[in-house]
């Protein structure tokens, strides 16, 4: 067993528990909004603390609240909060009627999705974050939805797809680093190795929104009106982002920004504008509490065995070369399911990944890749995941309503597997291989 340890599968419970609440209600009865995710995941953490009787009450919620304050979480609330202010600032100052109009005006119809995905492809890898691409992009995806024939998930699911690429193959991302510093490789050659990887599900998901998005009707608008002056805070905010200008900095300064033209253009008042970032902190607040509950319940699972079990039961199965690679990518995406948080997922897993790969003789690169194709795409899909939860909640959707829309991640991970099936890109092996030898 893996640091000798066995963990513990009942530890898992409270998440199992999460999800046949959350989502078997709604396939049960039609409805995903009958148990609301908060009620869900209260419910489910409650079992969890009440899990483990040998333990004293007070020490479980120490380590639950430990887990819900956990750096990445508590970050990941404030910018629910921040984008949610963001989002409702540039909204009543007339920002998304004009970048809509402005795209329906330069875009064709049928490729307005595809050319959504590439811009978020695009801000992802530069910003190297998924949930500030999210953030950033989400606005616009709903406007989009709101004046076409698009639904509003699939807009959300290529918002959520072309922010899962950065996480792929961002330099700046936190996913991508974690991969690279666990398996000890280069980061220029992870990029490399992962680049041909993602790229045929980057450009399957851009046919596949074509095609579903050939058909749209877009309502009548006039001729498309818009008032550049007012699409500018998204720009300001995606050039930001290029820039690499930290997430929290570029929502702020977008608050700042849509105020600032709603004072001169006479959209707001400063009480108008005030109340503005209160309404779209509140629109957020519900699903900052949600990751938050999640994170403690995890905090809780973790602490009572359940992901280490988790890496036992995946690691105890492999016997070839391949089979370690695939039980890589099991692992991962195990651990990612389970914590709803891709960083957090490499982080725990990468260890082990790295003593799995020196055994079976496997290129650090391809473990890195593998860590970073797979956590990637599942965090994509888990409905409870940030990114999910994020464009959701900014789109007043259910997750599990995007899932059918979740091309992109969907496709990495298909494309993860075959390249594992069939081997990765042998040119770049070879360039590895050679650059180790340089380097010894």
């Amino acid at each position: 067993m893996p640091n000798g340890k066995k963990g513990n599968a009942l530890a898992l419970l409270p998440l199992l528990i999460f999800v046949l609440l959350f989502i078997g209600t709604g396939v049960i009865s039609g409805d995903f909004s009958n148990m609301p995710l908060n009620v869900a995941i209260i419910i489910a953490a409650a079992f969890a603390l009440a899990m483990n009787r040998k333990e004293k009450l007070s020490s479980k919620i120490d380590v639950f609240t430990k887990g819900a304050g956990h750096p990445n979480i508590i970050l990941m609330a404030v910018i629910f909060v921040m984008a949610g202010a963001f989002a409702q600032t540039a909204r009543d100052m007339g920002a998304v009627d004009s970048t809509v109009n402005l795209g329906l005006s330069v875009i064709p119809p049928n490729i307005l999705m595809v050319g959504l995905f590439i811009v978020g492809c695009f801000i992802s890898v530069s910003m190297g974050t998924s949930m500030g691409t999210v953030a950033a992009l989400a606005p616009i995806g709903i406007g989009i939805a709101e004046q076409t024939g698009i639904p509003m998930a699939l807009a959300m699911g290529t918002v959520i797809g072309g922010a899962m690429f950065g996480d792929n193959l961002s330099m700046i991302s936190d996913t991508t680093i974690a991969a690279v510093r666990t398996q000890k490789t280069k980061m220029s050659d992870k990029f490399k190795t992962n680049f041909f990887i993602v790229l045929p599900g980057a450009i399957v998901t851009a046919i596949l929104l074509w095609i579903v998005t050939a058909g749209a009707e877009i309502d009548t608008i006039g001729d498309y009106a818009f008032d550049f002056v007012k699409v500018l805070p998204y720009i300001a905010v995606l050039i930001a982002a290029l820039a690499g200008v930290n997430v929290l900095v570029v929502l702020i300064g977008g608050i700042v920004f849509a105020g600032i033209i709603g004072l001169i253009d006479g959209s707001y008042t400063l009480s108008s504008f005030i109340q503005a970032i209160s309404q779209g902190i509140m629109n957020m607040e519900d699903i900052a509490i949600v990751a938050l509950l999640i994170g403690g319940m995890i905090g809780i699972i973790q602490h009572n065995g359940g992901i280490q079990w988790l890496l036992n039961f995946v690691t105890r199965r492999i016997k070839t070369k391949k089979g370690a690679e695939l039980g890589i990518a099991g692992l991962v995406s195990a651990t990612d399911i389970a914590t709803a948080n891709n960083t957090i997922s490499i982080i725990v897993t990468g260890p082990l990944a790295k003593n799995i790969s020196d055994e079976y003789n496997i290129d650090p690169r391809k473990s890195a890749s593998i860590l970073d194709i797979f956590a990637g795409g599942w965090q994509g899909i888990v409905p409870y995941g940030g990114q999910m939860l994020a464009a959701a909640g900014l789109a007043a959707i259910s997750p599990i309503s995007i899932l059918p829309y979740s091309f992109y991640p969907i496709a990495i991970i298909l494309c993860g597997i075959i390249a594992i099936l069939i081997g990765f890109p042998k040119h770049q092996e070879n360039k590895a291989a050679k650059g180790s030898k340089k380097t010894a």
